[in-house]
């Protein structure tokens, strides 16, 4: 099967296609055919060096297709089934992936929205877990019109919270859509957000960075109100709470997935595809933000 692949660190130049070996789906798992694999920030974090040292390295987490293979214990998929989920085995920017965790699709689900939600799913679930986040909240998240921030928008607003969300004055609009109501970041973030809610709010979700933790401690009562996706630098200086899943993962969400985009409480994301031979095209505009939604790779 062709996958991507580096076996250098450096720019988008380093990733390859190369041909692998098929993948075999072990107990528990199902193998796809790969239709659309989601592209997130870690990978190019990861091509660069920034994360794991190891070489070379395959990418690619969570994709969407239809399911050529079942392993042992698997009864509720059967091959030529459209599914979307999880990969712990890494590899899903290639043609055949193997899922660990999966939902079926609803027939109105593309496969390139589909691969764009598990990650920003179970991102933006564990987020609001982690604080507690339910009927009467008022949450305000940083960051919310990317993936993860607008499905934990819409995540929050389901479980009946007041959202206030932060954004460029271009995705105003666009957050109004999802039940949010829109700020601007920057250095007036603090008033802005008391002339919307004069005695601050009960939780901070940061998924954005840029320095914000200071700005999130005040306007929730302190820093166990916040929790942050997006800055362990800040985290570890500001004595706040930083998620990257080792913390235990909200997979819960994923099942749900079907029932939420049916009952209207998440709508289908904003989508950025690129073959995937042109996965280094795909890392450039990820990396520099001129990708519109979120970046997948697709298989014709």
């Amino acid at each position: 099967m062709k996958s991507v692949r580096f076996s250098r660190f450096g720019d988008p130049e380093v990733l390859e296609i190369v041909e692998l070996p098929d993948p075999d789906a072990g107990p528990g798992q199902v193998r796809i055919v790969v239709r659309a694999a989601g592209v997130n920030a870690g990978d190019w974090k990861k091509r660069a060096g920034l994360m794991d040292e190891g070489l070379p390295q395959t990418l690619g987490y969570e994709a969407a297709g239809v399911v050529d293979e079942v392993g042992e214990g698997v009864t509720d998929v059967v091959v030529g089934d459209r599914v979307t989920g999880l990969s712990a085995r890494g590899g899903a920017q290639a043609e055949l992936a193997v899922l660990s965790h999966w939902t079926t699709l609803p027939a109105f689900v593309g496969f390139a929205e589909a691969a764009a939600l598990p990650t920003a799913l179970e991102t933006a679930a564990r987020g609001l877990d982690r604080l507690g986040v339910s009927t009467g909240s008022l949450l305000l998240v940083n960051g919310a019109s990317g993936s993860v921030g607008s499905t934990a928008v819409q995540l929050a607003v389901a479980r009946g919270a007041r959202v206030i969300g932060t954004a460029s004055a271009a995705n105003h609009a666009y957050l109004r859509t999802l039940g949010a109501e829109p700020v601007a970041y920057g250095a007036d973030l603090v008033r802005d957000v008391r002339a919307l809610a004069p005695g601050g709010v009960d939780r901070a979700l940061d998924v954005a960075g840029r320095g914000a933790l200071p700005a999130l401690i005040d306007l929730a009562g302190g820093p166990e109100h916040v929790v942050t996706l997006a800055d362990f630098p800040g985290a570890q200086e500001h004595r706040v709470t930083f998620s990257r899943g080792d913390d235990g993962r909200a997979l819960y969400a994923l099942a749900e997935l079907g029932a939420l985009i049916g009952t209207g409480h998440l709508t289908l994301p904003r989508v950025h595809a690129f073959p995937l031979a042109e996965v280094a095209q795909a890392h450039r505009a990820g990396e520099t933000g001129r990708a519109t939604g979120k970046i997948v790779l697709v298989n014709d």
